[in-house]
């Protein structure tokens, strides 16, 4: 037993050792040169690694041999180096590669240090964990249930805490507080935004699929005598193939879509246009993603498609083009409207995506206008969602 002990141990630290190394020598490449020379080999050196952590994790639970002292942050390295970066990158993607780096340098160190710890000094001698390292202990029930409830009871509850911290975080940054998830859903705060002349805009950040409550009392909180500018990208050129339909989705997750729930008309009180681009100002590539996209959305899944998604996806520069043509361009030319309607009208509502809200907000107070007012609907409850899921299961 304590012979296996130690091989197991000796192997889960030169594979720690060697996905360190390899870490450390590919991000140096990435972060200095640019270059991925050693991605694949990394990925294959950290598959292997896996299987031989849980199951030193195993043996810890198993038995006191395991020095927990080394191997714990052996196994943990690799989750709490992911938990960290991802909290990390919602505040600071553009510096990921850097902290990227620093963790495979961390791991380096640790596999050394514990290296040495295990033989008295840096040198790689078989076994690395001998066997007079390891305890005498061969079980106890109080090291296994220890373990147990460790696991059950602290671990995997602190996970989903932090992923759930995570997410609300994500969310509320990424879209500067126009969303906010909750434990029951999601949430969309409507911004009024004044200037000192008077003028008024109201962003509202709508959702294509959501409660139909969530339409109906969006619509009814428009005030009277506003201009209501509507996003909705036109095909005059008829150059989309198939048009983006929510529908089918919202269907099956129990919402509405909002092409057929949010609909406001145009009265004595209120005044209703377009104020969105054509989508022959979008490039081919964005044109031919947003075609295979479509195709999902209306045909559902389908191999071929999801294949032909795949390959475009591997262009590095796809993902800045689409996102120039989808928010900037449409955003450049929803202000250009804004400022023409600010000369006729006092109140303007802009019920566009909630995606476009932190540039739109951020360029209107360029011009002077400052947050009044801030007012919650309710987008769509977990619950719906959960209970959709379930009946299509029975």
């Amino acid at each position: 037993m304590k012979k296996f002990v130690s091989v197991l141990c000796s192997v889960c630290l030169i594979l720690f050792l060697a996905d360190a190394g390899l870490s450390l020598l590919d991000d140096s490449l990435t972060l200095g040169l640019g270059l991925h020379v050693f991605s694949v080999v990394r990925a294959l050196a950290f598959l292997v690694f896996i299987p031989v952590a849980l199951a030193t994790y195993v043996m810890i639970g198993v038995t006191p041999m395991v020095p927990k002292r080394w191997f714990l942050p052996i196994v943990f390295f690799a989750p709490a180096a992911f938990f960290g970066l991802l909290l990390f990158a919602i505040y600071h993607f553009d510096l990921a590669p850097q902290a990227a780096w620093f963790i495979s340098l961390a791991e380096v160190l640790l596999g050394l240090w514990i290296l040495y710890r295990a033989q008295g000094k840096l040198t790689v001698r078989w076994p690395l964990v001998p066997e007079a390292q390891l305890g005498n202990k061969v079980f106890g029930w109080v090291n296994l249930l220890g373990f147990l409830f460790g696991n059950v009871f602290v671990l995997a509850p602190a996970v989903l805490v932090y992923l759930a911290f995570c997410a609300i975080l994500a969310v509320d940054h990424l879209t500067q507080g126009f969303l906010k998830l909750q434990s029951d859903g999601l949430v969309a705060r409507a911004k009024t935004y004044v200037r000192d002349d008077g003028k008024t805009i109201l962003l509202m950040p709508m959702m294509h699929m959501a409660e139909p409550d969530f339409y109906a009392q969006v619509t009814k909180s428009f005030p009277p005598h506003s201009a209501i500018l509507l996003e909705g990208v036109s095909d005059n050129e008829h150059l989309m193939e198939y048009k983006l339909d929510y529908s089918r989705v919202a269907t099956s997750l129990g919402l509405c879509s909002q092409k057929e729930e949010f609909t406001p008309s145009a009265d004595g009180n209120v005044e209703v246009r377009r104020a969105d681009v054509d989508v022959d100002v979008f490039s081919k590539p964005t044109l031919e993603m947003l075609n295979l996209v479509a195709r999902l959305y209306s045909n559902g899944l389908d191999p071929v498609v999801l294949k032909q998604l795949s390959q475009k996806s591997k262009d590095p520069n796809l993902q800045e083009e689409i996102m120039t043509d989808i928010l900037v361009k449409r955003n450049e030319h929803l202000l250009g409207e804004i400022q023409s309607e600010l000369r006729r009208s006092n109140l303007i509502v802009v019920p566009w995506g909630a995606a476009h809200m932190p540039g739109i907000s951020a360029e209107i107070e360029k011009e002077g206008f400052h947050l009044t007012r801030t007012q919650e609907f309710k987008i769509l409850n977990f619950r719906t969602v959960a209970d959709a899921l379930a009946s299509k299961k029975e």
